[in-house]
């Protein structure tokens, strides 16, 4: 027979049951032991916030972010923390010494957050913006305007980079206040709403920025800590509710259930990650390009390198820069250098370094130390030129224009690029030296050392095709010397060795555009430069292919005028000591071609005239691809529209992916908590059904104590069906549920306390319903929605399972 110990008897009769604890009033005093709990709380939503922010490190080159972050994340912990206590703290010195009531306590709950964003501004001010504030951190106006400034540089700079990201000033600033709002959420819903669970949702502000922005992987850890973080979250939620209900085996039961379930909360995310489309190129935002508003569609601004096509098949030739020297034969006019190459996309724009302003006193691009040059004074004025990056002559000492803080310079690659603004209608002087190195100087240069950032950076190439690399190691077998080896590769490109310039290309066959080129020998100028660039590399010689203008021609009245016609393609090669030299060699005519006199053209290299044979239609490029159309500002590039449209879905299938990986999630808990309920009532036995009339009333919060007999129970139940708390729930059949309660506590006595071999009373199955809704009646609709998404009774049923804690009827 299965049965329990009968109740203790003495002399008098039986021992009286216990009695009832009553339910807190609402005016209950805020206790020095909730405070421990909000402390607790307030760690661990500070730590998962912190896990949460490591999500961020696949989108920048560098953990320059971590350290801002991480004091955001602990200023908005401590901030919390100080003003949670110190509001009982000053409430009993203001009343006498009483404890702070519920209610007040309520009602200060909100002013937590906004002190927490007033310390999380004054943090920012004291790492982006400490001049104008009062002794360095207190903001005032003027630091506050700087401060907006600095993120207006951000915004700006989210369209100017692509992942992984420099860390900008302005991009750390935005990071920053994005990962401090996010530890405020999260800690106003684990800490003031006492739902540390459902703060987790503030985690995905921080993993969706990843997700949406890197190209490919994130990799392991960005999945990871963020799921760390949930599970800190879960464990926090249900110590709190099982410690508090159940004594320090509920707190495991939580601990254990909250391990679980971050367990699957990482297996889901893997999943998830592994089948998520991922964007065509890793971006932090659409709208960075070299086009000015309505330059792409007349073909008067670079978009790098799809418009260079455009300019040069047009009809006729369009006016864009008048330029005053001062000297007769000027060189290269760079608008833009493309120094990432991928066998995919070509050559492409990396990140630009937008914190040096064009105004700035110092040499904007000095060559290097030993090296003198020849100075070039220049006015350039934009007749019918609409682009954002401005024209300059190589290695530019100083650019005078009007606004020039809205021009910026990227000294690594040379380039000065506009701040919503373009080239129209202005005038600009500039200053530079152009490198003339000797033909010994440059012999001398030997190879750059390991770990130069130069080398690193612009040797970069993906996997070649072998016939490139064949073709590399055979032209540069005996060059003694990097200037050698990269003659060696510009002479290859001769008409000799069949190469012929050409607009209109005929398209590859083998997939890989560097190795149909090389094979097909015919092109224009940037088919022959990249090329070329991507060679020099292939040899270990840092190598990048500048976009611009050759100078011109000469005027009547004096000065020159660059037209479509002048659009070029060259390549700069990197020697040490000397720096960037430029090489060209694609075949043009003489009264453009720019005089290199370390890289003479071979006669047969001349184009006497304009080519004759410029398509009707536009062609596909055999050589290195388009940029990226992250690059575009406002509108597609030059034949990326259909490529633009066929993936402007993939972002809304990233959200609906993650959306759908969460709500699976989230129904993980419900449907478990469905089928025990389902496995209890078809066993149909009366302790099968109290212990789902339990796990109800755990799941709703309800007073239940393992102690009690089940009379003892009953009454609790009862009292809380009709009372004033119950709202409706009385008037609604709160009488019927309690009479529902009161049946299965006595089938349970009978079945436990009884003779063996009872019959099961088929009646109880539709008791338990009647119990159920009785129960749930009487709770709020907050709890009730929170019963079903994260069911508290699940941790009692897995801590019992692992720990074998769960009390046992024995076998007589």
């Amino acid at each position: 027979m299965t049965a329990l110990a009968p109740p203790p008897v003495r002399a008098g009769g039986p021992v009286p049951p216990p009695p009832v604890p009553a339910p807190l009033p609402r005016d209950a005093p805020v206790v020095p032991g909730t405070l421990r709990r909000e402390g607790a709380t307030t760690l661990a939503a500070a730590v998962a916030t912190a896990l949460g922010a490591w999500a961020l490190g696949p989108v920048f080159t560098r953990p320059a972010w971590v350290p801002p972050s991480l004091a955001a994340v602990a200023v908005v912990a401590v901030t919390g923390l100080a003003l949670r206590a110190a509001g009982p703290a000053l409430w009993a010195w203001a009343s006498g010494g009483r404890v702070l009531p519920a209610r007040a306590a309520a009602v200060g709950v909100p002013l937590v957050p906004l002190g927490q964003l007033a310390a999380l501004l004054c943090l920012m001010t004291l790492l982006f913006s400490p001049a104008g504030a009062a002794w360095g951190w207190l903001p005032t106006p003027d630091s506050l305007t700087d401060l907006g400034a600095v993120l207006t540089d951000g915004s700006a700079e989210i369209r100017e980079q692509s992942t992984p990201a420099l860390p900008l000033t302005g991009l750390l600033a935005l990071t920053v206040l994005l990962v401090g709002i996010v530890a405020v959420v999260v800690d106003l819903i684990a800490v003031g709403g006492r739902q540390p669970a459902l703060a987790g949702l503030g985690l995905l502000v921080l993993f969706c920025v990843p997700v949406s922005t890197v190209t490919g992987s994130i990799g392991l850890a960005a999945v990871a800590a963020p799921a760390a973080g949930l599970a800190l979250l879960l464990w926090s939620d249900q110590s709190r509710r099982l410690a508090s209900r159940a004594g320090r085996a509920g707190g495991r039961a939580g601990a254990l259930a909250a391990t679980g379930t971050a367990v699957l909360a990482l297996a889901v995310a893997l999943v998830v990650g592994s089948v998520v489309p991922t964007l065509p190129e890793g971006r932090l935002a659409q709208g960075f390009g070299s086009g000015g508003s309505g330059g792409g569609s007349t073909g008067t601004a670079l978009d790098p390198a799809a418009a260079l096509q455009g300019q040069l098949t047009l009809p006729a030739p369009i006016s864009l820069l008048q330029v005053e020297a001062s000297v007769l034969d000027p060189g290269y006019l760079r608008v833009v250098t493309l120094d990432v190459y991928s066998a995919e996309e070509g050559w492409t724009i990396g990140n630009l370094d937008g914190e040096a302003s064009v105004a700035q006193p110092e040499e904007l691009a000095p060559l290097p130390g030993r090296r003198e040059g020849r100075e070039v004074t220049a006015t350039i004025t934009a007749v019918g030129h609409d682009d954002r990056f401005l024209p300059v002559f190589a290695s530019p000492l100083a650019v005078s224009i009007a606004d020039p803080g809205a021009w910026r310079f990227d000294p690594a690659t040379g380039t000065v690029f506009g701040r919503d603004v373009t080239t129209t209608g202005d005038t600009w002087a500039v200053t530079a030296v152009e490198p003339q190195p000797s033909d010994d100087e440059l012999r001398a240069s030997g190879p750059l050392p390991a770990g130069s950032p130069v080398l690193e950076r612009d040797t970069a190439l993906p996997p070649l095709d072998p016939t490139v690399t064949d073709l590399v190691a055979r032209l540069t077998a005996d060059a003694a010397t990097p200037y050698d080896a990269v003659l060696a590769i510009q002479g290859h490109f001769s008409r000799e060795n069949g190469f012929v310039y050409s607009l209109s290309t005929t398209p590859g066959t083998t997939g890989d555009d560097l190795a149909d080129f090389l094979r097909l020998k015919q092109g224009y100028c940037e088919q022959y430069a990249g090329a070329m660039a991507a060679m020099v590399r292939a040899a270990g010689i840092p190598a990048r292919v500048a976009l611009g203008y050759t100078p011109g021609r000469v005027q009547p009245g004096g000065g020159r005028m660059v037209t479509s016609d002048d659009a070029h393609a060259w390549v700069e090669v990197y020697f040490d000591d000397l720096g960037w030299i430029p090489f060209d060699p694609t075949p043009i005519d003489s009264e453009r071609a720019v005089e290199l006199p370390w890289a003479p053209r071979p006669a047969d290299q001349e184009v006497l005239e304009r080519p004759q044979d410029v398509p009707t239609v536009p062609t596909t490029p055999t050589g290195p691809t388009t940029p990226p159309v992250d690059r575009v500002d406002g509108a597609p590039q030059q034949g990326q529209a259909a490529a633009q449209e066929s993936t402007s879905a993939r972002p809304v299938l990233v959200g609906a992916a993650v959306l759908l990986g969460l709500a699976a999630l989230a129904a993980v808990p419900a449907g478990a908590r469905a089928l025990q309920r389902r496995r209890r009532v078809s066993t149909g036995s009366p302790a099968a059904l109290w212990d789902e009339l339990a796990a109800t009333a755990r799941d709703l919060g309800l007073p239940w104590d393992p102690a009690h007999t089940p009379r003892q129970q009953a009454a609790v139940l009862t009292r809380t069906l009709a009372g004033p708390g119950s709202g409706g729930a009385h008037r609604a059949g709160g009488a019927g549920a309690g009479e529902a309660v009161q049946r299965l506590a006595r089938a349970e006595e009978t079945a436990s306390y009884g003779r063996p071999g009872a019959a099961a009373d088929p009646a109880l199955a539709a008791a338990l319903a009647q119990a159920r809704r009785g129960l749930a009646a009487a709770a709020t609709p907050r709890t009730r929605l929170w019963a079903l998404l994260w069911p508290a009774s699940l941790g009692d049923a897995l801590g019992a399972a692992v720990t074998d804690r769960r009390p046992r009827r024995t076998t007589a």
